[in-house]
């Protein structure tokens, strides 16, 4: 792990580029930095005054002061950047924040400036924050190392956050500051020249007294670094993920699986599969590390949710959300409404929502008998204050302990903030309102479910398998082929090269088939006309072939036709950053469209592909929901580990895709069309003759004709 000790804790700094003008970069750093409880020196090659603790170089602060500056802080424009920092390695020193911007974010020139304070940070063994990054602040050290005004008012506590923006990290960590939680350790990114997002996180999960990492994504450049320094963290402190980009379109999207698996898809998907917690908004962020820094479920745990309610309206309001969110609110027991009917007047609702009315000292007891409820995991608490009543906190004290609780207060803004305060000391999540309490109550169910992942039993390793060969003509027939040899159904058929041969399918084939135009890639058959449906006859195959020669068809596929069914996309896509992902998700003509999918990065296991099932809003449906045939799970794995293999075994090929795959009526799927897309300056290497053909691959259960 890379030591960032040198950039985070320092015990001297020095401020390049500092200055007395107010409206200065310099200046403002200077400012913030006098809060810091070591050496602070300012560097100023046009006006060093040594007197006033003002050098002409870092190397004169290390010469003069007697010290040479763990950390410089660089403040001056880029293209001086390179050589200032050069100089204060030479000196030294073992960290650095650049903030100014013009580097790889706005043109050529800067992207080679960027590239030399990389290798400088190489060379010399120098840790670079930035460039373009408003700083980082550690409250429980007084170190301040940015120019946003007010930082030093970010509160010391239990969270890190790591952003991709100065903008974002300071925004993040002043709300964080807010809401009682405080921060360990706030970051902003900025370019990432050096120090990365995976960097701060393995620092982070280090620190004694961190609770909870929050992570502010807007692009990846090492996927397998990021993913696995959040697998690393997340098994001591949980990971709050936020991804910036849900409107990014993919450059590839000549097939579904491309179009689907978008940047911000497959960044959510990898990281959740490593571990983190994935909200959608900054808010949902904010209210789940609020959460996760106070409380966590047991692994495992579905979050069954008892809420307590001191005012009727509130209450309703926050059971409606949870409901709507997937919280389940279970009934209570014979025994606990028992327990509640002795301590609540009789026309208080005591289910589950449980309305005190106006709450009095019985208010402990009703937190007890919920808690104590086997039904419920979790005790999530609405209360409007009224000290002369009962106090809220001294009851919350009283459970918390026993089993993890969520509170919304609400009320005058002194009485909140001390009744906040305190619910944090007894050990409670607080938040401000029943929205923020969903978000909070939804990233502890991932978080448990998330744990309970990390404990299943790694399943036995797979014997290793010859590479999945393509074959040397690629079109439908041949990709059909290659799947029937690996054991994915496929519908009976035969290429046929001209009008005479296609009539004579249907005298070999059960009626009624399709016709489809069969060349080396055509993706979206049906937008193009390239696909005709139910032919019987030969004058029915005369009209569709002759349709097809109209578009420039040369070859056709005749086959039969499958059975009426749910229709599935299955595919694996070569992400840039994260490498091959297999999307599954609502097949058919309307994939895109529709967007229910689930995506997992390789290797596969059979529970992660039992996983991707239950995460489709379609999963019901394939498990057999109202007496639909629940899909065959055996044969859904080996059609998901072939498109895996086709893309692991051939670096030259994007994406490969059975779409749709369709699910008969005895829940076995079948492959009903397949197409593959290659990097446009890769030709398909000849197949050598040494190469298996898979043909010891158990058999479909219908074979090509």
């Amino acid at each position: 792990m890379r030591d960032l000790a040198p950039l985070f804790a320092p015990t001297s700094i020095a401020v390049v580029g500092a200055s007395t003008k107010p409206g200065k970069l310099g200046a403002a750093m200077a400012r913030q930095l006098s809060l810091f409880d070591g050496t602070v020196s300012l560097v100023n090659s046009r006006s060093p005054d040594p007197r006033n603790r003002v050098y002409a170089s870092v190397a004169d602060v290390a010469s003069q002061v007697g010290q040479v500056p763990d950390l410089v802080i660089s403040c001056i424009p880029a293209d001086a950047t390179l050589a200032a920092l050069a100089e204060a390695a030479d000196a030294g020193a073992r960290a650095a924040v650049v903030c100014a911007g013009g580097f790889a974010e706005v043109d050529e020139v800067g992207r080679y400036r960027q590239d030399q304070l990389s290798e400088l940070a190489a060379r010399e063994n120098i840790r670079i924050l930035g460039p373009n990054t408003s700083g980082f602040v550690v409250p429980a050290l007084s170190l301040f190392a940015s120019f946003v005004r007010g930082a030093e008012r970010i509160g010391a506590g239990t969270a890190v956050v790591v952003a991709a923006s100065g903008g974002m990290g300071h925004a993040l960590a002043f709300a964080l500051s807010a809401e009682g939680v405080g921060v360990d350790l706030a970051v902003g990114l900025g370019n990432c020249a050096d120090v990365t997002a995976a960097d701060v996180i393995a620092y982070a999960a280090r620190r004694p007294g961190v609770r909870c990492v929050a992570l502010h994504v807007e692009s990846v450049s090492d996927g397998q670094a990021l993913t696995e320094a959040v697998r690393s963290a997340s098994e001591t402190v949980p990971v709050v993920a936020l991804v910036v980009g849900q409107s990014d379109v993919s450059d590839f999207a000549r097939s579904h699986t491309g179009a689907l698996a978008t940047s911000w898809r497959v960044t959510q998907a990898a990281l959740q599969q490593a571990g983190a917690v994935v909200v959608e908004d900054e808010r949902a962020l904010v209210d789940a590390v609020c959460a996760l820094s106070a409380v966590r479920l047991p692994a495992g745990s579905t979050g069954r949710t008892g809420l307590v309610t001191a005012q009727a309206g509130p209450g309703l309001l926050l059971a409606d959300r949870l409901t709507v969110s997937g919280a389940e609110l279970p009934r209570l027991s014979a025994e606990s409404r028992r327990r509640l009917g002795e301590l609540l007047p009789p026309m208080t609702y005591q289910e589950n929502p449980v309305d005190t009315g106006r709450p009095d000292d019985s208010f402990a007891g009703v937190l007890r008998a919920v808690a104590a409820d086997p039904a419920i995991d979790v005790l999530a608490i609405y209360g409007l204050l009224e000290p002369d009543a009962f106090d809220l906190a001294a009851c919350v004290a009283e459970v918390a302990t026993a089993i993890p609780v969520v509170t919304v207060v609400a009320g005058a803004d002194d009485d909140v903030a001390d009744a906040r305060s305190r619910l944090l000391q007894a050990g409670a999540a607080s938040l401000a309102t029943p929205s923020a309490a969903v978000h909070a109550l939804a990233a502890l169910r991932q978080d448990a479910q998330i744990r309970s992942r990390r404990r299943r039993t790694p399943e036995p390793a797979a014997a290793p398998a010859p590479p999945l060969v393509l074959p040397d003509r690629l079109n439908e027939g041949t990709l059909k082929e290659l799947l029937r040899r690996s054991g994915v159904q496929t519908p009976r058929g035969v290429e046929c090269a001209d009008r005479e041969q296609a009539r004579a399918a249907i005298r070999h084939l059960t009626a009624p088939v399709a016709v489809k135009m069969l060349e080396p890639v055509v993706a979206h058959k049906s937008d193009l006309g390239a696909v005709h449906l139910g032919i019987r006859s030969a004058s029915e195959m005369d009209r569709a072939v002759d349709a097809l020669l109209a578009i420039g068809a040369t070859a056709f596929l005749v086959e039969e036709m499958a059975e009426p069914g749910t229709e599935i996309l299955l595919g694996a896509h070569r992400d840039p950053v994260f490498g091959p992902v297999v999307v599954l998700g609502l097949g058919g003509v309307a994939a895109e469209l529709i967007g229910d999918i689930a995506i997992r990065t390789v290797p596969l296991t059979s529970a992660l592909i039992s996983d991707m099932l239950d995460e489709l809003t379609l999963g019901p449906l394939l498990r057999g929901y109202r007496g639909a045939p629940p899909v065959d799970e055996a044969g859904l794995r080996r059609a998901a580990r072939v498109v895996e293999r086709v893309v692991l075994d051939n670096p030259h090929v994007l994406s490969f895709e059975i779409n749709p795959l369709r699910v008969l009526g005895d829940g076995h799927v079948v492959a009903l069309d397949a197409t593959l897309s290659r990097k446009p300056e890769s030709a398909v290497p000849p197949r050598r003759p040494s190469e298996p053909d898979n043909a010891d691959a158990p058999e479909g259960n219908i074979s090509n004709f």
